[in-house]
């Protein structure tokens, strides 16, 4: 279980590049037998497909591949990877499915209300669709992880920058779907005081969903009691809808000292008022007996065993000098930890996942 689980710096590094590559044309191959195409196609023109719908939640199903050997991606909405690069062979095309949220506003919570309906981006180095079909999902069948966080998380509207929560859904099979509800720049004080965020996703959690909490970089003069405070509100108003809340603690920042380690402040997220973020969020997880993604300690492990510069790539280091915000490559392997975590503890059933 152990192999499985295990996401090898190699595979999550592979897979990034891959779905780096600039979306193409998808071009149009002649079906394998028995596989003509849908009617979904129609809505699709150069490489990128439009579905009048309203917000909700939809399943899509599609078909890869043809007559010539392909290799194609799925994007969606604001840049969120919901299909990882999926090689074809020549006449053996694939068929895949996948779980969207479609909503006003379909990124940031905070920002452009963007294009109604669903907007998928058919992409990768060498795509091509053979057939797509969108219907709405079978509410009770279907799950819903919201995510809670801040810039690293969020739904990203431009190049360079991509949060992890961009890049979760290319783990998720049909059936399980992300809205993400992530916001640039809040802490937990704002988060909780902004109508559009808590007060906004609160109502639209069902029992069972997940909701997974990452809030600290904002953080910085939140003091102890109210960091705490404020992640038990979270916490309790999530249990108030029926829902399961999973905080996790924060990303860490590429902050390194003389000897290959990170820095335990700037680094690990202890703000100038001394709070150590991660510490307080594992106790008040402790305390309420709610689950815990140490995503501090595994982006730690990460970061360090590939060094100052190998670890360059996973932020916007060379882009931007920002050692905070991450390249869709380093968000696509933090990514990769949350899946891992999700099928560890049990909170996501293996048959959803990637």
């Amino acid at each position: 279980m152990a192999k499985r689980l295990s996401i090898t710096l190699l595979a999550a590094l592979t897979l990034a590049a891959a779905l780096s590559v600039t979306p193409a044309h998808a071009r149009t191959q002649q079906p394998g037998p028995g596989l003509g195409p849908g009617p979904g196609l129609e809505n699709c023109t150069d490489g990128a497909c439009h579905f009048d719908v309203p917000p909700g939640t939809y399943d899509v199903r599609v078909r890869l591949g043809g007559a010539e050997a392909a290799s194609t991606a799925i994007s969606g909405e604001t840049r969120r990877t919901l299909l990882a690069e999926t090689p074809t062979g020549a006449g053996e095309p694939v068929t895949r499915g996948f779980t969207v949220n479609v909503r006003t506003p379909e990124g940031e919570p905070t920002g452009p209300d963007g294009t109604a309906g669903l907007d998928l981006v058919v992409g990768g180095s060498a795509p091509a669709l053979a057939d797509i079909r969108v219907t709405p999902a079978a509410g009770r069948h279907t799950r819903q992880i919201f995510l809670v966080g801040d810039s690293t998380v969020c739904d990203q509207p431009g190049d360079p920058y991509s949060g992890w929560g961009q890049q979760l859904p290319q783990y998720l099979r049909r059936g399980v779907s992300v809205a993400n509800y992530a916001d640039s720049g809040e802490s937990t004080v704002t988060y909780l005081a902004d109508p559009r965020l808590f007060a906004t996703v609160q109502p639209l959690i069902r029992k069972g969903d997940l909701v997974l909490v990452q809030l600290a970089h904002n953080d910085k003069q939140t003091d102890e009691p109210t960091y705490r405070a404020n992640l038990e509100t979270l916490v309790a108003g999530v249990r108030e809808k029926g829902g399961r809340p999973v905080l996790v603690t924060p990303i860490v920042r590429r902050w390194f000292n003389s000897d290959g380690t990170l820095n335990n402040g700037t680094a690990l997220l202890v703000n100038g008022l001394g709070v150590d973020h991660p510490a307080v969020t594992r106790s008040v997880a402790a305390a309420h007996e709610v689950p815990l993604i140490d995503l501090t300690t595994r982006t730690k492990a990460l970061v360090e065993s590939l060094g100052v510069e190998g670890s360059k790539a996973l932020y916007l280091y060379d882009e931007k000098r920002d050692n905070t915000h991450t390249s869709a490559r380093g968000a696509t392997a933090y990514a990769g930890l949350v899946r891992d975590e999700l099928l560890a503890q049990g909170l996501v059933s293996e048959r959803l996942v990637r």
